[in-house]
């Protein structure tokens, strides 16, 4: 019997074929270029494709915004299962298209997986065209995040030739390294899926965004030997993310929230420190070194004096139940001492209130590509607020000075030993790190854009 993402696959390769059967039968409306413009401007569409929840997904719907406050028009699709952006939503020139989840039965585990995986796969790739190709109009451009790339590259390539639009494609990472992690790197899929990438990668983009220089670079050459445009835009903070203006918003904010407001007047006298880790609870996150830090550290309060920890972490995601379990074991077992671990999902604006009054932000994101970087170090450093992340990845420093803006680990015992000397003595540098995380916020998202893509939407000629 084939194993079950060989007949993902073949699932997707035939529900592409159905439907790309079906549309020339049935070819949908194609681009056509207006004839005038309006105040010396182009006249910009834009389909944003998210083949994932829009509220998870800041990237993209930054990218929404900034093309909506150019007078562009957006029509963003993706699934609706958290909040977007409140700006997404008052805006007259976005468009939200939510994708049709799978009926229920197909993502319950009482049928085979070899009949609901085939299923879902064929409901994905139609739902997918009857958006991309007929429910939205046609625009200039189809701007489309990767990963992940099955089956959203080939849809897109397909959609955008059809279509007459432009296909841009979104880097954040690469789909078969991402797969290598949870699979193997020997498992034959990843080698099929990397093909399938490297082929898309080549045939597929007008123009491509990357996240990091590094990633660029590689983009390049083999095994990518990508010859269309590639420009990078890294990651900047939204407008959302402020450092602290005074310490009376910081006690309002601290005295307010559930979760920190029993430990309020100790946060704020500096008996307990407050820090922050954000995740999205996947393989690509260990958490284990968070958590033997903080049992590290814990042991080392008898002999450092060492201030209590209050550690929050936000989001949402398969691993998180896993977690909380282990958190709570070292709870019973009275591993943690002075630290206090509590999950939470948070509005945008609660969760940014939350960066900018923490005392220290944690990053576990382990890039499976190695040429990727951590939104959520980059929000962090908008709010003010150091960081301490993991190192082992090419790309790190390109966003993380060490000693300037935040510091790095590989390991628990270094995370444990940089809360250490931060909290018990370490103000000097703790202070430092601060003003290095408060002088990249003022590197914003806004310019970033203008600069690097202002130019190739055509709504700047410099």
């Amino acid at each position: 019997m084939p194993s079950p993402l060989a007949i993902m696959l073949w699932s997707t390769l035939g529900g592409l074929l159905i439907a790309t059967i079906g549309v020339l039968l049935l070819l949908p409306s194609r681009y056509e270029k207006p004839l005038a413009t309006t105040a010396g401007k182009a006249l910009v569409s834009v389909q944003i494709l998210v083949l994932g929840d829009i509220g998870r997904s800041p990237r993209m719907q930054y990218h929404a915004l900034s093309i909506a406050k150019h007078g562009g028009t957006v029509h963003l699709i993706g699934y609706h299962e958290s909040p977007p952006h409140p700006d997404l939503l008052s805006s007259p020139n976005v468009v939200i298209h939510p994708l049709a989840t799978p009926p229920r039965i197909l993502r319950s585990s009482s049928i085979p997986f070899v009949i609901s995986g085939p299923l879902k796969v064929l409901w994905q790739v139609g739902t997918l065209f009857q958006v991309l190709a007929y429910t939205t109009p046609a625009c200039t451009w189809l701007l489309v995040q990767n990963p992940p790339s099955i089956p959203t590259l080939a849809i897109s390539l397909v959609v955008s030739i059809l279509r007459n639009t432009r296909l841009m494609i979104d880097w954040h990472n690469y789909g078969w390294t991402i797969l290598s992690g949870t699979k193997g790197p020997t498992h034959p899929f990843v080698a099929i899926s990397k093909a399938y990438e490297c082929a898309l990668a080549q045939a597929a983009p007008t123009a491509n965004i990357t996240v990091t220089h590094a990633m660029r670079d590689e983009l390049r050459r083999p095994p990518w030997n990508v010859t269309s445009p590639i420009v990078t835009l890294h990651d900047r903070p939204a407008s959302i993310f402020q450092p602290l203006t005074s310490p009376s918003e910081r006690e309002a904010f601290l005295t307010r929230l559930p979760e920190t407001k029993p430990f309020a007047a100790s946060i704020l006298s500096g008996a307990t420190r407050l820090i922050v880790s954000s995740t999205s609870w996947t393989a690509d996150e260990d958490f284990s070194l968070l958590l033997d830090a903080l049992v590290s550290y814990a042991n080392a309060d008898a002999k450092t004096a060492a201030p209590a920890i209050l550690a929050i972490i936000t989001g949402k995601g398969p691993q998180k139940t896993h977690y909380e379990a282990a958190i709570q074991r070292l709870q019973r077992t009275g591993q943690l001492g002075n630290i206090t671990i509590q999950t939470a999902w948070l509005s945008l604006s609660d969760y940014a209130s939350l960066l900018r009054s923490a005392d220290l932000g944690v990053c576990l994101h382990m890039s499976s590509s190695g040429v990727d970087l951590p939104m959520k170090v980059v929000d962090m450093f908008g709010s003010g607020l150091p960081v301490a992340a993991y190192a082992g990845y090419a790309s790190f420093g390109e966003l993380v000075r060490e000693g300037v803006n935040g510091c790095g680990f590989e390991t628990a015992a270094e995370l444990a030993g940089i809360l250490v000397r931060l909290f018990s003595g370490g103000e000097d540098e703790l202070a430092a790190l601060r003003k290095g995380a408060r002088d990249e916020s003022a590197l914003r998202w806004d310019e970033e854009w203008d600069r690097v893509l202002g130019r190739v939407f055509e709504f700047t000629t410099a």
